[in-house]
């Protein structure tokens, strides 16, 4: 059974048919209006989430498909005391794939052990969160249309951003790119990521706490918020959570094609006011999950039916 736990288990090559099909899918959408006619996704969310899960749901609808699941741990029979194996067995009853959120790292890994239907990790604490990179991969290729040659600055809190780890994993195997690491003391890219990513891969990369320095360089700013959620001090969090707020005045030295993109949500560390300028495409970012859990969606179906 094909799952999709890390984005590592994803050759190039597989990224690139996923990043045609999302955008075959954008030019004929009637075309793959009735893929999944008569098939179930499952979303089960033990922490909460308006992206990924109201795409995910969005997903599955346009390809024709119907959708079961929760949204919070407490609606769910982990209130009782379920194991996270226990609750893959028995959604694999009802459905025929499921998109798992959980807090705790590596439970969607257990979850897929357990399952007899495909599993998608839809984010598992601070590790990995493999579809919001595949949505960042092809943001980037429809914005810069292509995904080789590129400077990449990730701003913000780098230590538990797990989009920023996984977006850091796939972007070590296209050619050419530099990675600029930008970011306070307290929330560096952890050492592992730099010691079994970057430096394995012969990734060039720098770190700073200078935004404004860096910006002239960039091809892609990646921006991302301090996670309330991540800390377990709430004094650390209040102190770190406006390290770096990005406004008009610190794109002055930008590139004209710098392309702005961010996870979301957003709380303050983009100005509203940086919203109507061409560069932001973090909206853009949004819909493009869609379109890449569509693709990703009828991957794993396919592959399960062989």
């Amino acid at each position: 059974m094909r799952h999709l736990i890390d984005i590592r288990e994803l050759s190039v090559e597989e990224i690139d048919e996923l990043i045609a099909t999302a955008c075959d899918i954008i030019e004929n959408p009637a075309r793959y209006s009735e893929k999944c006619r008569g098939k179930k996704l499952a979303t089960l969310f033990f922490e909460p989430s308006t992206r990924t899960r109201l795409s995910f749901e969005a997903a599955m609808y346009e390809l024709g498909g119907n959708v079961i699941g929760f949204s919070e741990a407490q609606s769910s029979s982990a209130a009782k005391g379920e194991s996270v194996a226990d609750t893959a067995r028995t959604i694999s009853c009802y459905a025929d794939i499921i998109a798992m959120r959980h807090p705790k790292e590596g439970a969607p890994y257990v979850a897929s052990l357990a399952s007899s239907i495909p599993v998608i990790n839809a984010g598992d604490g601070g590790h990995n969160h493999p579809t919001q990179t595949l949505t960042d991969l092809l943001t980037i290729y429809r914005e810069k249309g292509h995904l080789n040659d590129l400077t990449i600055g990730f701003c913000g809190d780098l230590k538990f951003g797990r989009t920023v780890h996984s977006l850091i994993n796939a972007m070590s195997r296209y050619s050419g790119i530099k990675i600029v690491l930008i970011s306070p003391e307290e929330l560096k890219l952890p050492s592992y990521v730099k010691k079994d990513v970057l430096e394995k891969c012969g990734i060039p990369y720098v770190q700073t706490t200078d935004l404004e320095a860096a910006m002239p360089d960039l091809d892609i700013l990646y921006m991302t918020r301090v996670q309330r959620e991540r800390f377990f001090n709430e004094e650390d969090y209040l102190r770190l959570k406006d390290s770096y707020i990005l406004d008009p005045k610190k794109l002055t030295n930008a590139k004209p094609d710098l392309r702005i993109m961010h996870p979301l949500p957003r709380v303050n560390e983009i100005s509203t006011a940086v919203d109507s300028d061409p560069r932001a495409c973090y909206f853009r970012q949004v819909l493009n999950g869609k379109y890449i859990r569509m693709a990703l969606i009828l991957k794993l179906l396919e592959e399960a039916a062989k």
